[in-house]
């Protein structure tokens, strides 16, 4: 019987099935033993090439060459791991392997990377080849699935859906980036200002998320905030709120003096409606109690978790499926690129595989232990949380009950896998139950309702909490606000038991409430990838809309990346802290191109129709001919378009509002309409604002220009209005110096020399009045100010104005809640982040108190109820009590001061570094943290070390301690290793690839070690990593001393090389050639002549003049010593020079004619001077030296760089330039 084969998609992989199957013979590429041969891929080894390789005349971009759909698409090897592929593909021919296990990536792109090489390369006939099927990496899914693996065959349909995916990419790519690159690509590229030429990057579902960002970014600019007034009642003595709508019956129904139902659009109109209220009885007209309750959610697949991520830790996607593929390989979490939110039956049958073994998880171990007690998994089948019908590839991420592995990732893993883990728990627990209220008031025709919703039983809510992830904004309810609303949601259930329908309740008043119309959201991160799972629900035909439901926009594996290119190539823009995605400029050029173009690429229903004919070919539900027919009819209908019709002037006007600083071209300007003040020319849009047409570079014509004003760019209506009528409204977003923020009217006037000179204007800002409070000392409005709030009735000048306003207190600006809660209940809750006179940071309430002597209102601080700063979900490991913050950090809640038998336990610094609360809970959590960096040692040296708590035998906590086991490298972000795809982590030498292992020969040995003198920084590597060069780099030093300065760049096989500029060309001299007496050439290194004639002009880092070159060449030496000679050891020392020959050499016996003193002391004594010169080593060689012989050894030790931990060279003399021998050699440096 034959051997079996088992290809995976990655040498870690790789190594697991190794381990579980017990195969330990390593090779070259592969592991082998008597029964099985296992290898992998490193991603993709064979992909589609590029146009030039069906002929080279695809090379240059012509319209004439469009569009590119060839009968056979060609594939080829990826050379970066040519290697890798000629092992494989040697495999699959060996006639000693009788079956092939496929256990790459079980997914689409997974199937894919098998299907290319199968395709390119063959399987020996007679060869079975099964596929492995997995969701986990546990030992025991490792061996059902070859256990249960199935025919290759069974996975065709899914096979060809990924490589139609991927002609699907590759001809919309090249068709469309291509026909609009040339058509205007100049265009954009004049009009951004950009440093070198851009293509236009386009792509069937990368260009459909950004026409969403910039849909979304365009209606928020074209957004006009409309006020609204609601009425408020307040009724019986608890002060029941009721909110009034104008339902059927009311006099105001379907009125056009409402805003919606529940508000007007004038305040007038609400007051009307008070008035026609006022001392009406009020009456109870319906009153109903009951209960509501509420299901804990379905399970994350990918994109809820990556929204979730992006929610609670302000992480981008990629990085959640990076930390998702990380637990997932370390096996405690299942396959992560799943888009189903439900289990299937087998997994439901087994489902106290995965919960049983969380006993071990501290922070869900009670729920746990519920569950398995109770049983609560029973009967979870059926449930809406199993559903074969919908699990595709793979069931939920859930985890898989494996904890042990848990030891060695960073808090952040920790904490996205608790994430899954209380998620998953919060099934098996019961929904959580509201008691409800719902209440009808009636006065006259008018109705105001009332309702109320308070837990009373929490249920899952037990696992999963309830705290509020989102960050509040002002329109959003803050703690505060939530405690309110529960304690009145009690008081209306406690009132509602003593209602009766029918009753008359009393009326306290009526209250109107101004709100706002907001406009939307910005996408993030996690929410776009929401947005491009659900593209359905982007599509406005509800009819389209069901049919294309369940079909987004990529895929889980997919979608990631598309928006980390988007931003990369510089199309939108993260921001890391908030992950809210916003449109660049160019971003916003290439929507204009496509907008007016393909305008159906910029529309989910697009993109999403596409995606549902690539599944219905999984489904074999849709042929693969037919699909590609479509597809090809599409793409040449488009791209004849594009060739035939010249949009240049449209898009030129539509991207002109975009132009960078350094824009230029047609697409740059734009006339809007209105005159120059000054000289009547058209007003025409630029880079930087707006300008008169009539400017001219030389200075002599109209320098009239607006630009940015008080860090406000103004829109081309505002500048209108400013030169047809001399002013604007009242504008929002000027930015002061101290960086407040102001509103003003901007107005033009004329100067003494009558040149237009535009100032502010405030007289017509209206006073933002703080809803909800009066001055406590006057009764007036509190209205904002440029420094806080302010009463309305404020006047310095008048003696009997009010004095009350609140501006910063020790440094800190109160919140618009935290004033109102000072004005209204006269204190505040905790407060922190105050600074003291010192600079040092400290919590306090606040207190408004009236002065018993003079009446006046006064703030001050309050630290008798400053509430502690607690770490949430730890306790004391000594004495179980909470955790507080202190001074020095942290500290339990039960030490006393003058108590010697209190509990001591406390965390500070450690080695010059505070832990962070997160660090804490780790530490208190796990016993120990995840690598923490920087700590400093007593000489000052940085080091990094876990913490753990310090247990001595019989389990005692003793203090903390420095672990300094299984360490987490430092990856450096967003690149990987050129050869097998891992992670970059900065090592002790330099960077490496974090697969390298050092007792595994097969494992990647990418390293990047010091480069002749120099260790690059970690963004010199990743420019390295993602571009493929750098800039210059300076401080290369050659073996001989010589310092140079130059760019690097990383071959296609992985290496690391010099990128040495061409050759300058030679300059003419005034020196003849003592040959033939032509006038010699100046090269780069040397002299040299037609006639064959060359002599270096460099001589121990001395560039020789003409004149010394001269007398050589005249005497046969030179008469004075040449001084700044550099030695092998790097001292410095003069000499003379003389000719042997064709060659200059040192002449040490020559003294020279003396014109200074170079080695005097300072005492004015000549110091001896051997016949060698002193290196501080040993003496020179005394016999005169070739300079050729000097310059090549320089060279030899400029190119030979060697790393400073592993045997290979990522640089070598072969891979930096092929070094010469003889006269005619030359150096590739300057």
């Amino acid at each position: 019987m034959g051997k079996s084969l088992i290809i995976t998609e990655k040498p870690s992989v790789a190594r697991e099935y190794a381990q579980v199957l017990k195969v330990s013979g390593n090779h070259k590429g592969y592991i082998e033993n008597d029964k099985y041969v296992i290898t992998w891929c490193v991603g993709h080894l064979v992909e589609m090439v590029y146009p030039e390789k069906y002929d080279e005349k695809y090379k240059k971009w012509k319209l004439e060459d469009l569009p590119f759909l060839p009968k056979e698409y060609k594939y080829d090897v990826i050379e970066a791991v040519n290697e890798q592929y000629t092992i494989v593909h040697g495999m699959l021919q060996r006639e000693d392997i009788d079956v092939v296990y496929w256990a790459g990536d079980s997914g689409k792109e997974g199937q894919t990377i098998e299907e290319n090489i199968r395709n390119f390369g063959g399987v020996r006939d007679g060869m079975k080849e099964l596929r492995v099927w997995i969701d986990s990496q546990t030992e025991e899914e490792i061996m059902r699935g070859i256990r249960e693996a199935r025919p290759m065959s069974d996975y065709a349909n899914l096979g060809k859906s990924g490589i139609m995916r991927s002609i699907e990419d590759y001809a919309m790519g090249i068709n469309f980036s291509r026909v609009m690159s040339v058509r205007y690509g100049n265009l954009l590229n004049q009009a951004a200002g950009t440093k070198s030429y851009t293509a236009i990057a386009v792509g069937r579902v990368m260009t459909c998320v950004l026409g969403m960002v910039v849909i979304r970014e365009r209606e928020i600019r074209n957004f006009v905030e409309t006020p609204f007034f609601r009425i408020v009642g307040r009724f019986t003595d608890a002060m029941i709120e009721g909110e009034w709508k104008a339902v059927e019956g009311s006099m105001y129904f379907e009125s056009p003096l409402l805003y919606k139902e529940n508000g007007f659009k004038k305040e007038e109109d609400a007051k009307g409606l008070i008035d026609s209220c006022q001392g009406k009885e009020a009456v109870v007209e319906a009153l109903e109690k009951g209960t509501s309750k509420k299901r804990a959610p379905l399970l994350f697949n990918l994109a809820e978790l990556q929204a979730e991520c992006a929610k609670r830790f302000k992480i981008s996607p990629d990085e959640t499926l990076q930390i998702a593929q990380d637990l997932y390989e370390r096996k405690v979490a299942t396959y992560p690129r799943t888009d189903a939110r439900v289990l299937s039956t087998a997994v439901a049958k087994e489902i106290t595989k995965n919960i049983a073994p969380l006993r071990d998880f501290t922070p869900v171990a009670p729920y746990v232990d519920r569950i398995m007690k109770e049983g609560r998994y029973r009967g979870i089948a059926n449930t809406s949380y199993v559903d074969d019908a919908k699990v595709t590839d793979h069931y939920a991420i859930i985890p898989t009950g494996h904890v042990r592995e848990l030891s060695g990732l960073s808090p952040l893993h920790q904490q996205v896998f608790e994430l899954i883990v209380k998620r998953f728990l919060s099934i098996f627990y019961p929904p959580a139950e509201y008691e409800t209220v719902k209440l009808t008031i009636k006065i006259d025709t008018e109705k105001f309702f009332v309702g109320t919703k308070v837990l009373k039983v929490p249920g899952f809510l037990e696992v999963a909490g309830k705290a509020n992830t989102e960050e509040k904004t002002d329109g959003e309810k803050g703690e505060n606000d939530k405690a309110k609303e529960e304690a009145d949601g009690k008081k209306l259930l406690a009132i509602a038991n003593s209602l009766n329908q029918g009753d008359v309740i009393s009326v306290d008043g009526f209250e109107i409430k101004e709100g706002k119309t907001s406009p939307p959201k910005r996408y993030t991160s996690g929410s776009m990838v929401l947005a491009m799972e659900n593209a359905g629900q982007l599509i406005e035909d509800e009819e389209l809309r069901e049919q294309i439901k369940g079909s987004g926009i990529g895929t889980s594996a997919t979608r990631a990346e598309i928006i980390k290119k988007l931003i990369r190539i510089g199309y939108l823009n993260l921001n890391k802290k908030t992950q809210v995605l916003t449109p660049e400029r160019l971003g916003e050029m290439i929507f204009e191109v496509v907008n007016l173009t393909v305008p159906q690429l910029l529309n989910p229903k697009m993109s999403a129709s596409w995606e549902k004919g690539l599944d219905g070919i999984t489904r074999g539900t849709v042929e693969l001919d037919q699909y590609r027919a479509k597809l090809e009819a599409f793409i040449r209908e488009e791209t004849v378009k594009m060739i035939e019709l010249d949009l240049t002037k449209e898009i030129a006007g539509r991207i002109s509002q975009f132009a960078g600083k350094d824009g230029r071209g047609i697409g740059a300007k734009r006339k809007i309409g209105v005159n120059c003040p000054v000289c009547g020319g058209d007003m025409e849009t630029t880079p930087f604002g707006y300008g008169c047409s009539n400017y001219k570079k030389d200075g002599t014509g109209c320098k009239f220009a607006i630009g940015s004003i008080a860090s406000k760019d103004l829109k081309e209506e505002e500048v209108k209005e400013l030169l047809t009528t001399g002013k604007t409204q009242v504008l929002d977003g000027f930015v002061a110096k101290n960086r407040k923020k102001f509103r003003a009217s901007l107005v033009m006037q004329k100067d003494e020399q009558g040149v237009p000179v535009i100032g502010f204007d405030f007289s017509a800002n209206e006073p933002i009045v703080l809803e909800g409070v009066q001055c406590p000392a006057c009764g007036g409005n509190l209205v904002q100010t440029g420094f806080g709030y302010a009463c309305s009735n404020r006047n310095r000048e008048q003696e009997d104005g009010c004095y009350f306003a609140i501006g910063k207190i020790a440094d800190k600006e109160l919140s618009k809640e935290q004033v109102r809660l000072l004005l209204n209940e006269k204190k505040t809750e905790t407060i922190r982040g105050f600074k003291g006179k010192s600079g040092k940071k400290f919590d306090a309430c606040l207190q408004l108190i009236q002065n018993e002597e003079d009446g006046k209102w006064n703030i001050q601080f309050d630290f008798e109820n400053v509430e502690v700063k607690k770490v949430k979900d730890v306790k004391c490991p000594l004495c179980d009590g909470e955790i507080h913050y202190k001074s020095f950090g942290f500290g339990c809640s039960n030490y006393k001061v003058d108590d010697e038998n209190s509990c001591k336990f406390a965390i500070g610094k450690m080695a010059g570094k505070a832990l962070t609360e997160a660090q804490v809970k780790e530490l208190l959590t796990n016993g120990r943290t995840g690598t923490i960096r920087g700590f400093k040692s007593k000489t000052g040296k940085k080091f990094d070390a876990r913490v753990a708590l310090n247990k001595q035998e019989d389990g005692q906590i003793t203090g903390l301690k420095f672990d300094f086991d299984d360490l987490e490298p430092q990856k450096v972000k967003d690149v990987k290793c050129p050869l097998c795809g891992g992670d970059i982590v900065v090592t002790p030498f330099g960077f490496g690839c974090s697969n390298y292992k050092k007792d595994a020969e097969d494992s990647c040995r990418f390293i990047i070690g010091q480069i002749a003198s120099v260790k690059l920084k970690e963004a010199q590597v990743k420019e390295l990593l993602t571009t493929g060069k750098t800039d210059v780099i300076k401080g290369f030093v050659a073996k001989t001393g010589m310092k140079f300065d130059a760019p690097l760049k990383l071959t296609k096989e992985g290496q690391i090389t010099f990128d040495f500029p061409e050759k300058p060309k030679p300059q003419e001299t005034t020196l003849p050639c003592p040959k033939c007496q032509q006038m010699l050439k100046k090269s780069q290194w040397q002299y040299e002549c037609d006639c064959g004639f060359r002599i270096f002009h460099t001589v121990a880092k001395v560039e020789l003049s003409e004149e010394i070159m001269r007398e050589l060449f005249e005497t046969k030496k030179t008469k004075a010593k040449v001084t700044g000679f550099t030695s092998k050891a790097g001292n410095v020392f003069d000499a003379c020079l003389k000719m042997e020959g064709d060659k200059i050499v040192f002449d040490f016996d020559n003294p020279g004619v003396e014109e200074s003193k170079p080695w005097l002391t300072n005492e004015g004594e000549m110091q001896p001077l051997e016949q060698g010169v002193d290196s501080g080593q040993g003496m020179v060689q005394e016999e005169p030296v070739s300079v050729e012989t000097e310059m090549a050894s320089m060279h030899e030790q400029a190119v030979e760089i060697k790393s400073e931990q592993h045997d290979e060279n990522i640089l070598s003399d072969e891979n930096v330039q092929e070094v010469q021998t003889g006269e005619t050699q030359e150096l590739p440096w300057n």
